[in-house]
């Protein structure tokens, strides 16, 4: 159902919308929060909705064993705030700790016109901080229209996830903009406190808004006793590669049962951590079983050689002579697996959707901010998953690998980092690509050299494995958006911008500047 809140500044609301009640889990946990608040603010109303969205994989026993949590909470018709013009949001309040959040609407394809500004209360202080804007242009990342993953009925509409670090209080507000289009590109950064916000009617026309919108706030849980914090800083390895380029890998897309038996895993692999599995962990560990051991946390780095032989077992026997012939691939960077950065294999879908090879990377920020540190990754990863799938109802991460400012990598979705696994990152083109998140907001700040290096590197390995050179164009066809219609054929370079495949500032305008060199270092790693 699609549905359109209408409203106008100069109209005020009577009667507030009442919230579901909470759980009593819930309340219980509500009223063990103190409401603390900083120096002329009011003590936020203790006010705690859990809404538990389960995938077709979900089961009760496995969500329990690595905790983590999604509280959802109704937006609120406001008839104060005559200083920012908002509309919608909720008053200052007490909830259960968080780390991230990020807000939600019915329908998919609706665009918010307007800005969402969040402010929230840091548990170990005490403190509020200042507003912050929310990325609100996010639709663009998912599955293409007409996908299986689209079409599941499950989809929703979503801002970017904002991580905000561990806070136990939140306020919010959204200020609609007539005729607004596509932002500038900026990062989610303090715009001054909340002086001169009091009762009173605004002024003026505002844009209609979407419905159902609501503040999902993100507990990414804790990883499991003894699972990797991301492992040891990665070191460069220089690209050593010659001969003619491999043929391309064939093959059909495909969803996968789970569980398939690989080749044996490489000599050096991170010892497995002990301990029980389930079923669905079992399997996304066992995506990777031709590279590592099942249940280990890291995939560990190559040299070159050791790379393009590991390529010709890939690749397994029957080979021709020119398919045998030393390939143009990087060395393999060390990656983190799902084990490793502690995803609950319960929330994804059960099974894996491949497409028939990689002819492209598409690299992406995240836009929730730089707030964070390398240590708290994999929370951040953690928190990500659980709001692409509970949140936006997608099937899994949307991302087939993520990179920190310290350059670590760490795979995405399920289904094996070596494998063509169909993500759900740019909107239409998300058939034969790969999609590369670097962890942060990029559109005033630049990205770091580490994490700049880590994208060179993971693509040159990446695209290598399907013979694809990082410095040319390849042709993909467009499963629809809003730059190229269904069906188009379009030239694109090998790493590209998310921008390039569809109307959006993402990866920020600093990220993007810096693909050029990105393609020169992945070629140079491919001995190009």
């Amino acid at each position: 159902m699609r549905g359109i809140l209408a409203s106008s500044i100069g109209v005020t609301c009577a009667a507030a919308l009442a919230l579901p009640l909470a759980p009593p889990a819930a309340a219980s946990a509500a009223a063990s929060v103190s409401s603390v608040s900083s120096a002329g603010t009011p003590a936020p109303v203790a006010d705690v909705a859990t809404r538990t969205v389960g995938t077709a994989g979900a089961r009760a026993g496995a969500r329990a064993e690595v905790p983590g949590s999604t509280q959802s909470l109704p937006l609120r018709p406001l008839t104060r705030d005559r200083a920012s013009g908002a509309v919608l949001g909720l008053t200052p309040r007490t909830v259960r700790t968080f780390s991230l959040l990020g807000v939600v609407w019915d329908d998919p394809s609706v665009d918010l016109h307007g800005r969402v500004q969040v402010r929230t209360r840091a548990a170990s202080t005490g403190d509020w901080t200042d507003w912050q804007d929310v990325e609100t242009h996010y639709t663009q990342h998912g599955a293409d229209p007409d996908s299986s993953e689209a079409a599941s009925g499950k989809a929703r509409g979503a801002t970017a996830p904002l991580w905000v670090g561990e806070s136990d209080g939140v306020e919010v507000r959204v200020l609609p903009e007539p005729d607004a289009g596509e932002p500038e590109d900026v990062d989610p950064v303090g715009t001054g406190s909340d002086e001169g916000a009091s009762g009173g009617e605004g002024a003026g026309e505002v844009s209609t808004l979407p419905a159902g919108m609501r503040l999902d706030l993100v507990d990414p849980g804790e990883a499991e006793p003894g699972e990797s914090a991301g492992g040891a800083e990665p070191q460069a390895e220089p690209g050593e590669s010659e001969g003619p380029e491999p043929q391309a890998e064939p093959g059909e897309s495909a969803e996968g049962a789970e569980g398939a038996e690989g080749a044996e895993p490489a000599e050096g692999a991170e010892v497995p951590r002990t301990g029980v599995m389930t079923a669905a962990a079992k399997a996304a560990s066992a995506a990777n079983s031709a590279l590592v051991p099942l249940g280990a946390t890291q995939i560990p780095s190559l040299t070159a050689e050791e790379t393009r032989e590991e390529l010709v077992a890939l690749r397994g026997t029957g080979l021709t002579e020119q398919q045998q012939a030393k390939p143009y691939i990087g060395p393999r960077p060390s990656i983190v697996t799902r084990r490793g950065w502690g995803a609950d294999e319960s929330l994804r879908e059960k099974s894996f959707v491949y497409t028939s090879k990689v002819k492209a990377a598409f690299v992406h920020h995240t836009a929730s901010g730089n707030s964070y540190s390398c240590s708290q990754a994999p929370s951040l990863i953690r928190g990500f998953y659980r709001y692409h799938t509970n949140s936006l109802g997608w099937r899994d991460i949307g991302y087939n690998f993520l990179v920190d400012k310290c350059g670590r990598i760490y795979e995405g979705r399920a289904g094996g980092v070596a494998k063509p696994v169909k993500g759900a990152h740019t909107m239409g083109f998300n058939s034969k690509t790969t999609g590369i998140a670097v962890i942060g907001s990029y559109g005033s700040k630049k990205p770091s050299s580490k994490a700049v290096k880590a994208v060179a590197r993971l693509t040159a390995w990446k695209l290598g494995l399907h013979g694809m050179n990082p410095k040319k164009k390849t042709s993909l066809t467009s499963g629809g958006g809003n730059l190229y219609a269904k069906g188009k054929k379009v030239k694109m370079k090998v790493i590209s911008g998310h921008r390039d495949g569809f109307n959006t500032s993402c990866p920020g305008g600093k990220l993007h500047k810096k693909l050029g060199s990105v393609r020169s270092k992945a070629a140079g790693y491919q001995g190009r």
